[in-house]
């Protein structure tokens, strides 16, 4: 079965529902806008049209309308000559720290529906944003701008003066931080004696355990010490906690062997903050606290690419995304935890339009649930374009 086609009559009628879009709202555009580089996916074109710079607004509200680009993006860095052909006549002048989570990059993404990637990526935000850059890196929020990508993530986009200048060896530290990256376990734990013995006059320590840092401990320290708990809440509440060790990525064998191992004894010495010298026990809960309360980035890390390149193109706000037809959506901190992407970022109109369906899909959005089967019928112009634009449906 060859790959979906999407007719040309499909996009012609993406293209007329972005024109309407980009008529019908103004765009607004970042600080400096003239001092960044502007690039563009036409439909219907190959490649990127881009080193593009605009003076005056009105310019680029007129080529929005003029072009009617499936995909608009601008660039995270300030430029002298932001329109020069070669990078380097750019004359770079500094940069936002952009984070880009998307949920391609989530472990066991391809197990999950569009719906609940959304979903997990959104934990992988709010971590992100309440955690590291509120928390660790103490970020003022008036210098963070969120988004929703239009598409499979988030954007986060931090201005604060002192970060405009770092080059990439210094924004790659911070990833690295978020990510736990040769995070050293010494660090965080550290061996203590348990008893002593006496020989003669001497005193020998006898036996050791694993002192944990307390819960409320700043940084990775604490971090840990949350995220071990965290998990021993999971597995004693889970009604199979032998599946539950199993979605960690514990094999059959040593998920017995550690519940075994995990008493209640134990359980209250970790709570104590004594991790115990059992083997498994210790490699477990290291490896998957780190897990659990790193930031998922490139495939199970941050976006590398995108934190740490200081000339990153990224969508621009406001714009529509065209493989969804959301839009890049705005998120006040305060609301992130409530946002809804299916809902908060769909902005295109509802009236009905007939489409070919290739295949089953159920799905809510704008509250509303769509359990539609393969074959012609018809669908709200939003739905429509979000079909067509992820090659499942094509217009009648």
């Amino acid at each position: 079965m060859g790959e979906f086609v999407v007719s040309q009559k499909s996009l012609e009628f993406l293209k007329n529902r972005f024109k309407d879009y980009y008529d019908a709202n103004k765009i607004e555009l970042p600080d400096r806008f003239a001092r960044r580089e502007y690039a563009f996916v036409l439909f219907g074109g190959k490649g990127m049209y881009r080193h593009i710079g605009f003076d005056k607004k009105n310019v680029f509200s007129n080529f929005l309308k003029e072009k009617i680009p499936q995909h608009v993006y601008y660039s995270s860095a300030y430029y002298q000559q932001p329109d020069a052909i070669k990078m380097q006549d750019k004359k770079w002048m500094g940069a936002e720290l952009i984070f880009d989570l998307d949920s391609d990059h989530l472990p066991g993404v391809e197990k999950m529906s569009y719906v609940e990637s959304l979903e997990q990526v959104k934990k992988e935000f709010i971590k992100l944003v309440n955690d590291f850059l509120l928390g660790d890196f103490g970020f003022d929020e008036k210098n963070l701008e969120l988004y929703f990508s239009g598409g499979r993530g988030y954007h986060c986009h931090v201005r604060d003066p002192n970060v405009l200048n770092m080059d990439s060896n210094e924004r790659r530290e911070i990833v690295d931080y978020i990510t736990g990256r040769d995070l050293i376990d010494s660090i965080v734990f550290h061996e203590m004696p348990t008893g002593r013995k006496f020989y003669g006059d001497r005193v020998y320590p006898s036996g050791k355990t694993l002192k944990m840092p307390k819960p409320d401990e700043p940084g990775w320290r604490g971090r840990i010490s949350r995220g071990i708990i965290d998990i021993i809440d999971e597995i004693k509440k889970s009604k199979y906690p032998l599946e539950k060790l199993k979605e960690y990525g514990v094999k059959e064998s040593d998920a017995e062997k550690l519940l075994t191992d995990l008493s209640e004894e134990r359980i209250k010495r970790i709570r104590e903050g004594n991790l115990d010298q059992s083997k498994t026990i210790r490699k477990f809960f290291l490896n998957n606290a780190l897990r659990k309360t790193a930031v998922s980035m490139s495939a199970g890390e941050t976006d590398e690419p995108v934190t740490c390149d200081v000339k990153r193109l990224i969508r621009l706000p406001g714009s529509l995304h065209g493989k969804t037809g959301f839009k890049v959506e705005s998120i006040p901190i305060d609301s992130l935890k409530d946002f809804n992407p299916l809902k908060d970022a769909v902005v295109l109109p509802d009236e009905l339009v007939s489409i070919d369906l290739n295949q089953q899909i159920n799905i809510n959005i704008k509250g509303e649930n769509f359990n539609l089967k393969e074959g012609k019928q018809e669908v709200p112009i939003y739905l429509a374009v979000f079909l067509i634009g992820r090659k499942m449906a094509n217009i009648i």
